[in-house]
């Protein structure tokens, strides 16, 4: 099959990589045209605009930062919409709204196109090795022409439903990491303060019920001093507030949803929209004085993982 894919910043360029690695014929674009020998010395081809691409691509992947951004690369005047046909696919791995998916999605439709939301869950490390998680909202039959793709870029891949339903499941669990980064800094701080070594903190999580994968990888981060996990805080208020929103359309009135979002805004208030997300740990040691660094801890996460062929998880019950 070959694939066009636009949008390669930290996610996308190592998703592209790896299908590049696995055989594929890609065709590639970003705004970044300095990317362009990177991939072309790996064998990829560069587009001259998201049409050009559509039209020499049987499946277009989006990879971008926000729903502008991918409603600029599919409508615009050389956008995708324009280069599409009966059977090609479109499919938006970006974390973005469900509604606006949906829209566009009908547009590629009304192109003869088949349209999929397959955003991807589990950290940069692992879309570098294709051991990332895949939630796939599409028809059945688009699902299964698309799995072999999907299987080469994650390891394990959902079937949501139709259209729409994996951003949502995305955004819900970036809301559910984010809330764990938020209760991991605290518990970190405290136990910091309360005099306990950070290095044995961190083993007594790690073994207990309240471990997670928040706390394994931005964990050691946080506690290495570097903060980089290859994702910042404009990119957490994005996906938190998109999920803040649905619970609004909804009418549920959750609690912990607003106040996460206001941690978040004043952390990017007093840090900038482009510093690393586990650096909202920062606003306590800055209130506090106390600083919460261990040695031992690596400086960026690094899958340890063997890469292996992905398969589809069947929900329980089904």
């Amino acid at each position: 099959m070959k694939i066009g894919f636009i949008g390669l910043g930290n996610v996308g360029s190592k998703i592209a990589k790896n299908l590049i690695n696995n055989g594929f014929k890609l065709t590639v674009l970003d705004l970044d045209k300095t990317l362009s020998s990177s991939f072309e010395d790996m064998g990829a081809q560069w587009a001259a605009s998201p049409k050009d691409l559509a039209v020499n691509s049987e499946m277009i992947i989006t990879c971008l930062p926000s729903p502008k951004a991918c409603s600029d690369v599919m409508e615009g005047e050389d956008g995708v919409l324009k280069g599409l046909s009966k059977g090609k696919i479109w499919a938006e791995m970006s974390t973005t709204d469900f509604e606006e998916v949906k829209r566009i999605g009908k547009l590629v439709s009304s192109a003869s196109g088949e349209p999929m939301d397959c955003p991807v869950s589990g950290g940069c490390h692992r879309a570098a090795t294709g051991n990332i998680s895949i939630f796939a909202g599409t028809q059945r039959d688009t699902f299964e022409k698309a799995l072999p793709v999907l299987k080469t870029m994650g390891r394990k891949i959902l079937h949501t439903g139709d259209l729409g339903s994996a951003s949502i499941l995305k955004v819900a669990t970036n809301y559910l990491a984010t809330t764990n980064l938020i209760s991991v800094s605290e518990a970190l701080i405290t136990c910091k303060a309360a005099g306990l070594n950070l290095n044995t903190t961190f083993e007594a999580f790690k073994i207990s019920s309240g471990n997670s994968f928040v706390h394994e990888t931005e964990g050691q981060v946080i506690l290495n001093g570097s903060r980089d996990i290859n994702f910042t805080m404009d990119l957490v208020l994005k996906d938190i507030g998109l999920f803040d929103e649905i619970a609004k359309k909804n009418k549920i009135p959750l609690e912990i949803s607003p106040l996460i979002n206001q941690i978040f805004e004043d952390g990017q208030l007093k840090y900038g929209p482009r510093e690393w997300s586990p650096n909202i740990i920062k606003r306590l040691e800055d209130a506090t004085g106390i600083s919460v660094l261990a040695p031992g801890f690596p400086d960026e996460i690094v899958d340890d993982e063997e890469p292996k062929e992905g398969y589809e998880v069947i929900p329980t019950g089904t």
